[in-house]
Protein backbone atom coordinates (compact mmCIF):
# COMPACT_ATOMS: atom_id res chain seq x y z
CA UNK A 1 0.00 0.00 0.00
CA UNK A 2 1.23 3.49 -0.82
CA UNK A 3 2.27 5.66 2.15
CA UNK A 4 0.50 8.90 3.01
CA UNK A 5 2.43 12.02 1.99
CA UNK A 6 2.02 15.29 3.87
CA UNK A 7 1.46 18.08 1.34
CA UNK A 8 0.66 21.21 3.34
CA UNK A 9 -0.53 22.62 6.65
CA UNK A 10 -3.01 25.42 7.33
CA UNK A 11 -2.71 27.08 10.72
CA UNK A 12 -6.06 28.07 12.22
CA UNK A 13 -6.78 31.08 14.40
CA UNK A 14 -7.29 28.96 17.52
CA UNK A 15 -3.86 27.33 17.25
CA UNK A 16 -5.07 24.11 15.65
CA UNK A 17 -3.96 23.10 12.18
CA UNK A 18 -5.40 21.42 9.11
CA UNK A 19 -3.14 19.01 7.23
CA UNK A 20 -3.56 18.00 3.62
CA UNK A 21 -2.25 14.50 2.81
CA UNK A 22 -2.26 12.37 -0.31
CA UNK A 23 -1.84 8.69 -1.14
CA UNK A 24 -1.77 8.17 -4.88
CA UNK A 25 -4.92 9.88 -6.17
CA UNK A 26 -6.57 9.86 -2.72
CA UNK A 27 -6.61 12.99 -0.53
CA UNK A 28 -7.33 13.50 3.15
CA UNK A 29 -7.76 16.63 5.26
CA UNK A 30 -6.92 16.05 8.91
CA UNK A 31 -7.43 18.01 12.10
CA UNK A 32 -5.10 16.40 14.61
CA UNK A 33 -5.99 12.70 14.57
CA UNK A 34 -9.46 13.38 13.14
CA UNK A 35 -10.05 12.97 9.43
CA UNK A 36 -12.44 15.75 8.41
CA UNK A 37 -12.84 14.59 4.82
CA UNK A 38 -11.53 12.09 2.32
CA UNK A 39 -11.73 12.24 -1.45
CA UNK A 40 -13.06 8.67 -1.56
CA UNK A 41 -16.06 9.46 0.67
CA UNK A 42 -18.34 11.99 -0.99
CA UNK A 43 -21.81 10.47 -0.56
CA UNK A 44 -23.22 12.58 2.27
CA UNK A 45 -21.73 15.85 0.96
CA UNK A 46 -23.30 15.20 -2.44
CA UNK A 47 -26.59 14.35 -0.74
CA UNK A 48 -26.47 17.68 1.10
CA UNK A 49 -26.83 19.50 -2.22
CA UNK A 50 -29.17 17.04 -3.88
CA UNK A 51 -31.68 16.89 -1.01
CA UNK A 52 -31.59 20.64 -0.45
CA UNK A 53 -32.30 21.52 -4.05
CA UNK A 54 -35.04 18.90 -4.31
CA UNK A 55 -36.79 20.53 -1.34
CA UNK A 56 -36.23 23.99 -2.78
CA UNK A 57 -37.97 23.04 -6.01
CA UNK A 58 -37.38 24.43 -9.46
CA UNK A 59 -36.92 28.10 -8.66
CA UNK A 60 -35.81 30.42 -11.40
CA UNK A 61 -32.28 31.78 -10.90
CA UNK A 62 -31.86 30.56 -7.29
CA UNK A 63 -29.22 32.18 -5.10
CA UNK A 64 -27.40 29.47 -3.16
CA UNK A 65 -24.82 29.86 -0.41
CA UNK A 66 -22.52 26.96 0.44
CA UNK A 67 -20.63 27.31 3.70
CA UNK A 68 -17.36 25.39 3.49
CA UNK A 69 -15.43 24.52 0.33
CA UNK A 70 -13.99 21.23 1.57
CA UNK A 71 -13.19 18.99 -1.39
CA UNK A 72 -15.90 20.52 -3.54
CA UNK A 73 -18.32 17.59 -3.47
CA UNK A 74 -21.31 19.67 -2.36
CA UNK A 75 -20.52 22.33 -4.97
CA UNK A 76 -20.17 19.82 -7.80
CA UNK A 77 -23.41 18.10 -6.83
CA UNK A 78 -25.25 21.43 -6.67
CA UNK A 79 -24.02 22.43 -10.11
CA UNK A 80 -25.55 19.27 -11.55
CA UNK A 81 -28.92 20.06 -9.99
CA UNK A 82 -29.39 23.72 -10.98
CA UNK A 83 -29.90 25.52 -14.27
CA UNK A 84 -27.71 27.99 -16.07
CA UNK A 85 -29.22 31.04 -14.31
CA UNK A 86 -28.38 29.87 -10.79
CA UNK A 87 -25.86 31.76 -8.67
CA UNK A 88 -23.74 29.76 -6.24
CA UNK A 89 -21.50 31.42 -3.67
CA UNK A 90 -19.03 29.30 -1.70
CA UNK A 91 -17.75 30.81 1.55
CA UNK A 92 -14.42 29.46 2.80
CA UNK A 93 -12.61 31.00 5.74
CA UNK A 94 -9.22 29.27 5.36
CA UNK A 95 -7.31 30.59 2.32
CA UNK A 96 -5.09 27.51 2.08
CA UNK A 97 -8.17 25.34 1.47
CA UNK A 98 -8.86 27.46 -1.62
CA UNK A 99 -5.21 27.08 -2.66
CA UNK A 100 -5.47 23.30 -2.28
CA UNK A 101 -8.60 23.28 -4.46
CA UNK A 102 -6.80 25.09 -7.25
CA UNK A 103 -3.51 23.26 -6.71
CA UNK A 104 -2.99 19.64 -5.61
CA UNK A 105 -6.71 18.80 -5.61
CA UNK A 106 -7.53 20.44 -8.94
CA UNK A 107 -8.49 17.06 -10.43
CA UNK A 108 -10.91 16.43 -7.56
CA UNK A 109 -12.63 19.77 -8.20
CA UNK A 110 -12.82 19.02 -11.94
CA UNK A 111 -13.08 22.67 -13.00
CA UNK A 112 -16.10 23.43 -10.79
CA UNK A 113 -14.52 26.64 -9.43
CA UNK A 114 -14.27 27.99 -12.98
CA UNK A 115 -17.99 27.52 -13.67
CA UNK A 116 -19.47 30.98 -14.45
CA UNK A 117 -22.29 30.32 -11.97
CA UNK A 118 -19.80 30.06 -9.08
CA UNK A 119 -18.22 32.79 -6.98
CA UNK A 120 -15.84 32.32 -4.05
CA UNK A 121 -16.09 34.35 -0.86
CA UNK A 122 -12.94 34.10 1.26
CA UNK A 123 -14.31 34.87 4.69
CA UNK A 124 -16.72 33.85 7.42
CA UNK A 125 -19.94 32.28 6.13
CA UNK A 126 -21.84 34.13 8.87
CA UNK A 127 -21.03 37.40 7.13
CA UNK A 128 -22.34 36.03 3.83
CA UNK A 129 -25.53 34.83 5.54
CA UNK A 130 -26.14 38.33 6.88
CA UNK A 131 -26.13 39.71 3.33
CA UNK A 132 -29.49 37.95 2.89
CA UNK A 133 -31.54 37.07 -0.13
CA UNK A 134 -30.52 33.41 -0.21
CA UNK A 135 -32.88 30.76 -1.51
CA UNK A 136 -30.78 28.05 0.10
CA UNK A 137 -27.99 28.00 2.67
CA UNK A 138 -25.95 24.80 2.91
CA UNK A 139 -23.63 24.50 5.91
CA UNK A 140 -20.73 22.05 5.94
CA UNK A 141 -18.20 24.14 7.83
CA UNK A 142 -17.30 21.71 10.59
CA UNK A 143 -18.29 18.32 11.99
CA UNK A 144 -21.77 19.71 12.52
CA UNK A 145 -23.38 21.39 15.54
CA UNK A 146 -20.71 19.78 17.74
CA UNK A 147 -17.83 21.50 15.96
CA UNK A 148 -14.19 20.46 15.97
CA UNK A 149 -12.27 23.09 14.06
CA UNK A 150 -13.31 26.48 15.45
CA UNK A 151 -15.30 27.43 18.54
CA UNK A 152 -16.73 30.38 16.61
CA UNK A 153 -18.41 27.89 14.28
CA UNK A 154 -20.66 26.96 17.20
CA UNK A 155 -22.41 30.31 16.84
CA UNK A 156 -23.86 29.22 13.50
CA UNK A 157 -25.78 26.44 15.24
CA UNK A 158 -26.99 28.30 18.32
CA UNK A 159 -30.22 30.30 18.58
CA UNK A 160 -28.81 33.61 17.30
CA UNK A 161 -27.05 31.92 14.38
CA UNK A 162 -30.21 30.10 13.35
CA UNK A 163 -32.17 33.35 13.65
CA UNK A 164 -29.67 34.99 11.29
CA UNK A 165 -30.07 32.14 8.80
CA UNK A 166 -33.86 32.47 9.03
CA UNK A 167 -33.61 36.19 8.22
CA UNK A 168 -31.11 35.51 5.45
CA UNK A 169 -33.44 33.15 3.58
CA UNK A 170 -36.16 34.07 1.14
CA UNK A 171 -39.71 32.77 1.90
CA UNK A 172 -39.79 28.95 1.69
CA UNK A 173 -35.98 28.99 1.52
CA UNK A 174 -34.01 26.04 2.88
CA UNK A 175 -31.25 25.86 5.47
CA UNK A 176 -29.46 22.52 5.30
CA UNK A 177 -26.78 21.36 7.70
CA UNK A 178 -24.33 18.45 7.41
CA UNK A 179 -23.21 16.64 10.54
CA UNK A 180 -21.09 13.60 11.34
CA UNK A 181 -23.72 12.48 13.86
CA UNK A 182 -27.33 13.05 14.97
CA UNK A 183 -28.09 15.78 17.49
CA UNK A 184 -31.66 15.84 18.85
CA UNK A 185 -31.04 19.13 20.66
CA UNK A 186 -30.11 20.80 17.38
CA UNK A 187 -33.30 19.49 15.77
CA UNK A 188 -35.26 21.16 18.55
CA UNK A 189 -33.35 24.43 18.13
CA UNK A 190 -34.17 24.49 14.41
CA UNK A 191 -37.86 24.02 15.13
CA UNK A 192 -37.78 26.69 17.84
CA UNK A 193 -36.17 29.09 15.32
CA UNK A 194 -39.28 28.75 13.15
CA UNK A 195 -38.20 26.15 10.62
CA UNK A 196 -40.04 23.04 9.47
CA UNK A 197 -37.42 20.37 10.08
CA UNK A 198 -36.65 17.08 8.36
CA UNK A 199 -33.81 14.75 9.37
CA UNK A 200 -32.13 12.81 6.54
CA UNK A 201 -29.59 10.18 7.65
CA UNK A 202 -27.19 9.31 4.84
CA UNK A 203 -24.10 7.20 4.25
CA UNK A 204 -20.62 8.63 3.84
CA UNK A 205 -19.94 6.56 0.73
CA UNK A 206 -21.69 6.91 -2.60
CA UNK A 207 -22.04 3.11 -2.46
CA UNK A 208 -24.34 3.49 0.56
CA UNK A 209 -21.72 2.08 2.88
CA UNK A 210 -19.50 3.49 5.58
CA UNK A 211 -20.34 5.82 8.45
CA UNK A 212 -23.82 7.25 8.86
CA UNK A 213 -24.00 11.03 8.74
CA UNK A 214 -26.93 13.36 9.36
CA UNK A 215 -28.38 16.10 7.18
CA UNK A 216 -30.99 18.51 8.48
CA UNK A 217 -33.33 20.12 5.96
CA UNK A 218 -34.93 23.14 7.61
CA UNK A 219 -37.43 25.11 5.53
CA UNK A 220 -38.61 28.62 6.25
CA UNK A 221 -42.38 29.04 5.98
CA UNK A 222 -43.67 30.62 2.80
CA UNK A 223 -44.70 34.23 3.17
CA UNK A 224 -42.54 34.94 6.24
CA UNK A 225 -40.17 37.96 6.07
Amino acid sequence: MLPWIHLDTAELEDGQSLRLKSRGSEFSIMLGSNELMNSRLSGSEEALARLTLAKLGGREAPRILIGGLGMGFTLRSALKEVGETAQLTVAELVPQVIDWARGPMADVFAGSLDDPRVSLYQGDVAEAIDAGGWDAILLDVDNGPDGLTRESNDALYLAHGLAAAFRGLTPAGVLSVWSSAPDPAFTRRLAKAGFTVEEAPTRASTRKRGARHMIWLAQKPDGRP
